[in-house]
């Protein structure tokens, strides 16, 4: 009989805002001891692990210069090869049914979501779950614009319980990204609600984590080409350090 630590598969860490990142596709490890999946996507998204850990240090590095407090986030991450585990999907999807393994270690996953929300709520009565992931550029849907990042709501259920009119569409923390980064001239999508965008909905863990799910609990899945992951540090730079402000300027008044 093999033992195993559930914790071993996963960077976790519970934070001291209101904010939780997730990455749930960036796992490198080939872990034999968990069988493949048989069916969907099978591939990496690759350096969303490091570049989650280069965002935390930039909110810390604002932290350090303009607050007494220390701003760190919570965060889970895993270290499985998304052939093994896809976290981002329903428990029917996610993994070879027979592994009663796999099944364990995607319910930890999510048990982990679920209390890392739950200790936002209590003590501030708020929660920002930020589900991190990567696209290629070259995949994008003929006759879309070109776009660095994708902002995935669910149709902003995620963000808010109830549908808003479209004047106030702008009036939260996705629709600050968005000016943001339309400010930068860094194309990201949605950037306008009369364009016609490479637009994602956004997947299972922002669906069910996200507003219409759970009270006070917002949730945006934030997808980065791979030009800001992998091949243009300059840009690579200018996000992170972007994103990190916005997360400052959002939290650093929390008490």
């Amino acid at each position: 009989m093999i033992f195993v630590n559930i914790q071993d598969y996963f960077e976790l860490r519970r934070g001291t805002i209101p904010l939780i990142f997730s990455v749930p596709h960036g796992g490198t490890t080939n872990f034999e001891i968990i069988p493949d999946r048989i069916n969907g996507i099978h591939g990496v998204d690759k350096e969303t692990v490091r570049l989650t850990f280069d965002l935390i240090e930039e909110i810390r590095k604002c932290s350090n210069l303009k607050s007494k407090d220390n701003l760190m986030p919570s965060y889970i991450i895993s270290k499985i090869k998304r052939v093994k585990i896809d976290f981002n999907r329903k428990e029917t999807e996610a993994f070879y049914s027979k592994s009663n393994l796999a099944r364990e270690i995607y319910q930890y996953y999510h048990n982990k979501i679920l209390e890392l929300i739950s200790y936002n709520l209590k003590k501030f009565n708020r929660s920002l779950l930020i589900d991190i992931h990567g696209f290629e550029k070259r995949k994008r849907p003929e006759g879309f614009r070109d776009v660095e990042l994708v902002l995935g709501t669910n149709n902003l259920e995620s963000m808010f319980p109830e549908k808003l009119p479209k004047k106030d569409w702008g009036k939260n923390f996705r629709g600050k990204i968005i000016r943001k980064f339309n400010d930068l001239t860094i194309p990201i999508a949605p950037g306008h609600h009369t364009r016609k965008e490479y637009a994602l909905t956004g997947g299972y863990i922002i669906q069910k984590y996200g507003a219409s799910r759970i009270k006070n609990s917002q949730a945006i899945q934030i997808e980065f080409s791979d030009n800001v992951r992998l091949y243009d540090a300059l840009l690579r730079e200018k996000t992170l350090k972007s994103l990190a402000q916005l997360f400052f300027e959002e939290f650093s008044l929390t008490d």
